[in-house]
């Protein structure tokens, strides 16, 4: 059973894996929370399930089963950059089970959007040059600004992403519109596609948008603010 304490699902991006929200997960419970980090289906720890059918849908799956299994209520759902597009999914399978919805400078996508149409075209060049068997390799974390002394381990931990999860659909995002959500923006990145989400959330009056001076990685380079924004949204 979920008990009495706040519980917190934090969703990765693509490429890393549960052990990106460690320092995160460790200030949460240092607080009395219980954050819950899972990987999903073929990266990182699950890296030896990986196969190129694996899809947004089977990443939605994921995280539904977990909040159904461990059996939590009230969570605080959060996403960083692919996982936008996580979240938003199972928003729409299980609003009951969610008190808000975070999304750390990720995707925030449209009903029936995918990721792949909100890269640019030289986005989807970089991707399509990187992609082998129908897995795309990772970016280095120099490219997601990740602070210098954690460079190296995070290449080292991140992994190959199946490509059908860039190019699934997602079919609606009604339930989402009803749950309390945040946008938080990694400004020192400046990605033209997460700029752009975060000025649709600032001008949103359903939205709250936080602004965090560092690279993409927020829960790396940041831990402690992102640790206290998931706090205060509880």
């Amino acid at each position: 059973m979920s008990g009495d304490r706040t519980n917190y699902v934090l969703v990765h991006g693509a490429f890393h894996g549960g052990w990106c929200w460690r320092r995160v997960v460790d200030r949460i419970a240092e607080r009395g929370g219980r954050a819950l980090a899972p990987t999903l289906t073929g990266l990182g720890d699950r890296s030896h399930l990986i196969n190129p059918d694996i899809d947004l849908s089977t990443h939605i799956a994921d995280i539904v089963n977990l909040v159904l299994w461990e059996d939590l209520h009230d969570i605080i759902l959060c996403g960083h950059s692919y996982a936008g597009m996580v979240i938003s999914g199972v928003a729409e399978r299980i609003p009951d089970r969610i008190a808000a919805l975070i999304y750390l400078d990720a995707l925030k996508p449209a009903p029936g959007a995918c990721l792949w149409d909100y890269l640019t075209p030289a986005g989807r060049d970089e991707f399509e040059r990187s992609t082998f068997d129908g897995l795309i390799h990772p970016k280095s974390a120099a490219a997601f600004l990740v602070n210098a002394a954690d460079r190296q381990w995070v290449d080292s931990k991140c992994t190959p992403q199946p490509r059908a999860t860039f190019h699934e659909r997602l079919p609606k995002t009604e339930h989402r519109s009803r749950i309390p959500r945040t946008y938080v923006c990694a400004s020192a990145y400046g990605s033209a596609m997460l700029t752009r989400f975060a000025e649709e959330a600032a001008a949103d009056p359903a939205w709250r948008r936080i602004d965090l001076p560092y690279g993409h990685d927020l829960m790396i380079d940041a831990p402690d603010e992102v640790a206290d924004l998931l706090l205060e949204a509880a």
